[in-house]
């Protein structure tokens, strides 16, 4: 497997540090007197024009004086120099630079102008640049010490990554005491270059790291983002801090970074999307990823508590309470186990107080059990030291418990001096422990956030959730003749057939231009009616004196036509008014208001919202937020996010809502999304739900253009399950094939394919002799990022389901431009052309994903793959590093 392209920065062989000097202090002096002082193995270069010598080593004029490689640059010198030395190091092959100077774009014009020319110059010579403005990077495994921070950082296996660098420095700190050791220790700084995607990608495939941290000011490039903190929470725990949650918050992060923050709710759903756990504070992100390194396997929100002492189990539960987790109801199994080993005084219920004379037997029998209830998803023990509880026994107890069962069993000893050895104890076994019940309940708040997250991210919807298609086509006219008329803003009879277009049941609306044309129009939709104002530059009509309700008559309707008129130039005399529209009256005795809508996030792109609808839905502040695509499970999630929702359900004798229109509905707004890239904004309210159906009473829309891609999902941060991509076929005996993109719900499938593959077909696609995949090998073959990479299964129809036949898949190198690729066929299946059908679908999904060169490495002897591929054009010559490889490659 060839090495990360990013190995350069994260394990150089050799390091030049510019601005290396004695003068105490200088940030120069520190950081190579933290080189000197980590223990670097590999070769050490300080750069200084004015000495010889620099702490005792040779020190170099410039780094032509060298006369060997240099791996990694580290720079810490004046800004204005900075342009030059990535042109000098370019000449001598440097391929990775860390800057530490500041007063690049963050200093004003100046500044820009400099970082215009960094960039330039390392872009000239493939350099790839972490900062400027940063506090530099640390692999302690290794000895690499690049930072100007005062002393260096445990080893362990917890990569930490963050965007300040004042941050990192507390936290090196804090962690010394704290017994943490890290992987990696990346401080971000300004990121013109390599940024948290890059950073992530790395991680993944590193070994030294278990958990991977991050302190998050801003996103540049969500995609990006997106497509790497989903690739690493398939395999790693990510658990992130995000700043910037409030308004006054977010300027200050936006100053500090140049980057975009958006929306706080909107971060939340894309993180939660990408499997990663999100924390309020740097305590809980080191405690959460302490406990998720535990072993546990997270499975739900419902806790059980355990405790000897009644006050610690409610303060417990109120936080339980706060933080949305469930109380677990214990089985009745369950309580006849307690009541053989509790007092008769116990309460038989959740919190489980155990009394205050429980020693280490009852607190062995308690969490065992409720360990053991298929109804509880993590336990919680509290003890308080009291007469005659033994602290230590009974932690040594739920030590053994722990290292015997796979839920997690989070422990609060409170007090100091009589429970220290009992802490002790946890400690030595690598179990979290609290001091206090409200931090521990946190703790599994996360953990249950996890679970959830994890869920989140297997989901892989396609941009089309429907057998019935929409008619994207007419749609995109419609939108189409507003921009062609330099409108933004389309009329509600637009927005409503827009909303038609994609099967969504809308209220019947006419426009009138007069008094006799309304009534003419209300006689003919029938009594009663609603008369809304129709103008582009009114969002909330009833503010404006613009709805007028359950007109019953003629001349009601005559009377309203001008009474709006005048109320809407009264309060809104600059609107453009362009007539007024009518609509049947809709009368469900059991409807609820509700609203869906689609904003623009200026990181996420587009997002869709849902909650209460009618015209308090500023005031209410009722909504759940969400990332298209989408499908059942993501929207019953979403819909479950608000206080709505409970009202949704039989009501005050109202019977329950139709969910499954109500489903329906935000399935065709996630279609609409993702097929119509131009829609800036949408509000569908209310949307009116009942026990029959969802109607769309009114509607907005808002479009704004945008540049054309060859990507048709280029406006999304989560790329849709590529449906567009499935095709049929039939082999010359008549079966019938599909091939289709790879999805996660098949591991099983590829398990057994590979599993019956020839000893000699799993050599030539794995280059060893794997028998059957590991766990981690299935998830990174099946659960895939499709933007960044692809594989095409074929699949034939059999008495379990679906049988696969072959396989054909590229990922993206690092230049964005070429890909490289693999492929295997049943052995059965060889010779009949699959192979050359596979590779065929494959390369036209690479030329339609702009991708300009497909190559691959094919092992000397595998006959059958070399008259393949140059059968489809590709080269072939030799490698110059492995006689036993041939590289293979082609134009598309």
């Amino acid at each position: 497997m060839s090495k990360h392209y990013l190995n350069v920065l994260f394990a150089p062989k050799s390091v030049a540090v510019f601005g290396a000097t004695d003068r105490p202090d200088a940030v120069g002096q520190i950081v190579f007197h933290n080189m000197l002082e980590s223990g670097f193995s590999g070769g050490l270069y300080p750069i200084n024009p004015k000495n010889a010598e620099v702490q005792g080593q040779k020190a170099y004029k410039e780094i032509s004086e060298i006369g060997e490689p240099v791996e990694l640059a580290v720079i810490a010198t004046p800004p204005q120099t900075v342009p030059g030395i990535i042109e000098q190091c370019g000449i001598h092959g440097v391929k990775a630079a860390v800057i530490i100077t500041a007063g690049f774009g963050e200093a004003g014009p100046e500044g820009v102008a400099l970082e215009r020319e960094l960039i330039e110059a390392a872009r000239r010579y493939g350099i790839r640049l972490i900062g400027p403005n940063c506090l530099g990077i640390m692999r302690p495994g290794i000895g690499l010490n690049a930072t100007f921070n005062k002393g260096g950082a445990n080893s362990g296996n917890i990569a930490f990554i963050s965007q300040s660098g004042a941050l990192c420095t507390a936290i090196l700190d804090w962690a010394h005491s704290n017994d943490v050791g890290f992987s990696s220790v990346v401080s971000m700084g300004s990121s013109t270059d390599v940024d948290f995607g890059e950073i992530l990608d790395f991680l993944v495939s590193d070994p030294e790291t278990h958990s991977i941290l991050l302190y998050i000011e801003g996103i540049r490039n969500a995609r990006s983002f997106m497509s790497a903190v989903r690739a690493a929470a398939r395999f790693k725990p990510v658990i992130l801090v995000k700043v910037g949650r409030h308004a006054a918050g977010s300027k200050a992060a936006m100053s500090h970074t140049a980057s975009l923050v958006g929306a706080d709710d909107v971060f939340d759903a894309a993180v939660s999307r990408a499997g990663v756990v999100r924390v309020q504070t740097i305590t809980q992100l080191f405690t959460a990823a302490k406990a998720l390194s535990c072993g546990f396997r997270p499975v739900g929100n419902r806790l059980a508590i355990v405790t000897n002492g009644g006050g610690p189990g409610v303060m417990a539960t109120d936080r339980a309470a706060d933080l949305g987790l469930a109380m677990a109801e214990l089985s009745e199994g369950t309580i006849e186990y307690l009541n053989q080993y509790l007092p008769p005084n116990w309460p038989h219920s959740n919190p489980v107080d155990i009394i205050g004379d429980a020693q280490a037997d009852r607190y062995h029998h308690a969490v065992k059990a409720c360990l053991e209830d298929s109804n509880v998803d993590g336990v919680l023990a509290i003890l308080t030291p009291q007469a005659m509880t033994k602290p230590l026994e009974s932690a040594q107890a739920l030590v053994e418990l722990a290292n015997t069962h796979s839920k997690p069993l989070l422990t609060c000893w409170m007090g100091e001096e009589q429970v220290n050895e009992a802490r002790a104890a946890f400690a030595q076994a690598h179990r979290p422990h609290f001091r206090t019940p409200e931090p521990a309940v946190e703790v599994f708040s996360h953990l249950s956030d996890y679970y959830r997250n994890q869920k989140l991210l297997m989901q892989m919807p396609g941009p089309l959730s429907h057998h019935v298609e929409p008619d994207v086509e007419s749609a995109r006219l419609i939108i189409e003749g507003a921009m062609q008329e330099h409108r933004k803003v389309l009329s509600e009879m637009e927005s409503k057939a827009l909303l038609s277009a994609f099967h969504i049941d809308v209220a019947r609306t006419m426009i009138a231009h007069s008094p006799n044309e309304a009534l003419l129009i209300a006689q003919q939709l029938g009594f009663p009616v609603a008369m809304k104002i129709n103008s582009p530059d009114i969002s909330h009509k009833s503010d404006a004196g613009g709805v007028m309700l359950n007109l019953r008559n003629a001349p009601e309707v005559r009377a309203a036509y001008q009474h709006i008129i005048d109320n809407v130039k009264r309060n809104r005399p600059n609107a453009t008014i362009d007539g007024i529209s009518i609509e049947p009256m809709i009368v469900k005795p059991n409807g609820r208001e509700l609203m869906i809508g689609v904003t623009s996030d200026p990181v996420f792109g587009p997002v869709i919202t849902f909650g209460a609808g009618g015209t308090m839905v500023e005031v209410m502040g009722d909504r759940s937020v969400t990332l298209p695509p989408l499908n059942r499970f993501l929207v019953k999630d979403l819909i479950q996010g608000t206080r709505v929702s409970k009202m949704l359900g039989a009501f005050r004798n109202m019977p329950p809502a139709n969910m499954d229109a109500l489903e329906d509905v935000l399935l065709r707004v996630s279609e609409l999304v993702c097929e119509l890239p131009l829609v800036k904004e949408m509000d569908i309210n209310p949307l009116i739900l009942d026990e029959h159906g969802a109607l769309a009473a009114d509607a907005r829309v808002v479009v704004e253009f945008r540049q054309p891609s060859a990507d048709r999902y280029a406006h999304m941060a989560i790329y849709p399950y590529p449906t567009h991509l499935v095709s049929q076929w039939q082999l010359a005996d008549g079966t019938n094939i599909t091939i289709r993109p790879i999805r996660p719900e098949d591991a099983e499938l590829v398990q057994s394919f590979v599993r019956n593959l020839s000893e000699e077909a799993r050599y030539f696609r794995f280059m060893n002799s794997i028998q059957e995949l590991t766990e981690s090998m299935l998830v990174r073959f099946t659960q895939i990022d499709y933007s960044r990479e692809m594989a095409l299964i074929a699949v034939t129809a059999d008495q379990s389901g679906e049988l696969e036949l072959g396989v054909a898949r590229y990922a993206i190198n690092p230049d964005g431009g070429s890909c490289e690729f693999a492929l295997v066929v049943a052995d059965k299946m060889q010779g009949k052309g699959l192979g050359q059908k596979l590779m065929s679908s494959l390369m036209e999904a690479a030329r339609s994903n702009g991708l300009s060169t497909i190559e691959g490495e094919v092992l000397r002897n595998n006959h059958k793959m070399l008259k393949l591929v140059a059968r489809l054009g590709f080269n072939l010559k030799p490698s110059t590093e492995d006689s036993g490889i041939t590289k293979v490659s082609k134009k598309l």
